[in-house]
């Protein structure tokens, strides 16, 4: 398998996890808050990154200055991105969430030409922007109130989608100077220190330091926070971080709309949820534009 294909098959993994978390998220909240949830999720993917070090005896050789270099990425994702989106989610609709979450390819196309500066030709814009299309395509048809009066909800989503866009340009430049485990580890060790200190200082100021740790009597809660920690903390940030050392961010980000399609063909098999001709006619759209922006991207990197 060449590296190409590896990278693709890791974009493709980094959708489908992507995808099934908002399951598993809803099935959290049940039992606990949202920065609790944040906490417990990334205290997992510490300690399963950590173990992995431990028992495959991985050589991070990591200076403080390169600790200082990765620090803005970890700022940015997981810190940012998640207590902008857990907040987000507060004020505004998880359809409003949606739509306003399907610009990230588009602002990682800006980010990427004029950071990394990456060359994309017209067809592969307007390749991203159909993608795009078709996200937006499904949810209005879904009935998203886009006229929502929640400034404050529709603000934080779109700083969590310029985040997102953010961390996909970040990564991108890091990969090629460090180990994808290695930026993987950062990251989750910084996301772990920050939502700990946030949500167990919160738990502290008002004494109700038992709520921290009820969750874990639910057997439904340790499912979900499992597969929050292993897999959608820690393994998209692998799955990405690899991707991200083989293709651009402009044709890695594209692959974010493939969550949606995830997510909605989890609502059907395990919430009963009835798939509409809008959703067949969007995944197509969705398709399209995806293929469409790596076709292009390919003929380009062929001279052609």
């Amino acid at each position: 398998m060449s590296k190409k294909t590896k990278a693709y098959f890791a974009a493709t993994m980094y959708a489908l996890i992507i995808g099934f978390s908002f399951m598993f998220v809803k099935l959290s909240l049940v039992e606990a808050s949202p920065l609790d949830t944040l906490a417990h999720r990334f205290s997992i993917a510490f300690v399963i990154s950590t173990a992995i070090i431990m028992f495959k005896k991985i050589q991070l050789n990591v200076t403080m200055k390169d600790a200082w270099r990765i620090l803005p990425l970890a700022l940015v994702y997981p810190s940012l991105f998640f207590t902008f989106q857990t907040f987000g989610l507060a004020y505004a609709s998880s359809s409003e969430a949606g739509i306003i979450l399907a610009t990230v390819p588009i602002f990682t196309l800006i980010l990427a030409s004029i950071y990394l500066k990456e060359r994309t030709l017209p067809l592969q814009k307007a390749s991203v922007l159909l993608s795009v299309s078709g996200v937006i395509f499904i949810f209005v048809m879904s009935g998203a109130d886009t006229g929502s009066q929640s400034v404050t909800g529709i603000v934080l989503m779109l700083l969590s989608a310029l985040t997102g866009a953010f961390n996909t340009v970040l990564a991108r430049k890091l990969v090629q100077h460090y180990s994808f485990f290695t930026i993987t580890y950062i990251m989750t060790f910084f996301g772990f220190i920050f939502f700990n200190i946030v949500a167990i200082g919160n738990h502290m100021i008002t004494n109700t330091m038992h709520q921290f740790i009820e969750p874990f009597s639910s057997g439904t809660f340790i499912i979900a926070i499992v597969y929050l920690g292993a897999l959608s903390s820690l393994g998209t940030s692998f799955f990405s971080n690899y991707a991200l050392s083989q293709i651009e961010a402009s044709k890695m980000s594209v692959f974010n709309n493939f969550a949606t399609l995830i997510t909605i063909i989890a609502g059907v098999f395990f919430l009963n949820e009835t798939i509409q001709s809008y959703h067949i006619f969007g995944t197509i759209i969705i398709v399209l534009g995806v293929l469409g922006s790596n076709y292009n991207v390919k003929q380009k990197s062929d001279g052609t």
